[in-house]
């Protein structure tokens, strides 16, 4: 068993939670770091620990005898994200090389600039330059940078790297709390990209899936190994919209209108609310598109997880309590960062 059992970090958060569960499924013993008092047994069948992912003797202790450790954690409310990320994962590598261990960790576009972005009907491949111009891609390329390091000695990594996720258990993300409001019928999608231009999703248990089946043959990658998703691209903006209307028309009987996000109200604010100027600075998202390359991951797997986009939103929008509800109306707002 020990070569089956995990530490993930973040198992309370949305991509953390479904790696824990798929991991459970897939016969791995689980344990999970809880900040406060000792969680009393909740039955999930994970070994819930008391500790912080920012203190290192936590995650040491954590990961004793475990062979994988999933670094999806992020500090609380996402509050000093940019001081606290790189120390966390500091404690994930010593960790993993005290262990021999393999890191996980769930990647994202944000390392990539507007100059890495493929010519039309090109694809983003794994080795594309990383010339980011957000802060937050700059510590995405920094995390990646330490994780590469860890691989020259006595760990092993895994990066899979995926578009904007959506999911029933999610989290906070662009579909959940940009296009529509968790526990509110949907009467108005709001829709952040540019006309015409494509969009990267990814369906968040598919991109567990993919992770939980590449740790099954970790023997055979490379120390450092990085794979892309092409999960669900929506070429036009219209795909992920059009599945809304279509879930939401058959639950309710109505299709919800399509509007435009209200970008001038980021513009107008993100002086005064630090949230909102990193949400402009990741516009350029929004406005080039980004298709990523599988070719990597398909050479490995055989085949990419990839649940049907209307099955995905439903279930999304069961899971975000939006279908069957009455007496509240969908408001238009802005996604937490």
């Amino acid at each position: 068993m020990m070569d089956k059992t995990v530490l993930v970090l973040g198992a309370t958060g949305g991509i953390g939670g479904e790696m824990a569960r798929q991991l459970l499924a897939a016969g791995w013993q689980v344990r999970a770091l809880r900040r406060g008092d000792t969680p009393s047994p909740r039955g999930d069948g994970i070994e819930w620990l008391r500790g912080d992912a920012l203190s290192r003797a936590d995650v040491l202790a954590a990961a004793k005898g475990c062979a994988v450790i999933v670094h999806a954690v992020n500090p609380p409310g996402y509050r000093h994200w940019g001081r606290l990320v790189l120390p966390m994962l500091d404690n994930t590598v010593a960790a993993a090389m005290a262990e021999g261990a393999t890191i996980v960790l769930p990647g994202t576009v944000y390392n990539f600039g507007p100059d890495a972005f493929p010519a039309p009907h090109g694809l983003l491949a794994e080795d594309a330059p990383q010339r980011p111009r957000t802060r937050k891609g700059a510590i995405r390329v920094e995390m990646e940078a330490r994780l590469e390091r860890a691989s020259m000695q006595d760990a092993r990594v895994l990066i899979v790297r995926a578009g904007d996720f959506f999911g029933p258990r999610a989290g906070n993300n662009w579909f959940s709390q940009g296009l529509v409001k968790p526990r509110q019928s949907v009467r108005s999608v709001l829709y952040p990209g540019a006309p015409g231009v494509g969009h990267q999703w990814s369906y968040l248990p598919d991109v567990a899936r993919t992770m939980v089946q590449l740790l099954d043959v970790r023997a055979t990658l490379p120390a450092f190994a990085r794979f892309h998703m092409a999960g669900h691209w929506d070429r036009d903006g219209r795909q992920m919209t059009g599945a809304i209307a279509r879930v939401v028309e058959q639950a309710t009987g109505t299709a919800p209108a399509i509007r435009r996000f209200p970008w001038w109200l980021v513009v107008l604010a993100s002086p005064f609310v630090a949230t909102l100027r990193e949400m402009r600075e990741m516009r350029y998202l929004w406005r080039i598109p980004l298709p990523m390359d599988n070719t990597q991951l398909l050479a490995v797997l055989g085949q990419e997880a990839h649940t049907p986009l209307d099955e995905a939103v439903r279930a999304t929008l069961e899971g975000m309590g939006n279908l069957n509800v009455t007496g509240k109306k969908n408001a238009p707002g802005l996604p937490a960062h």
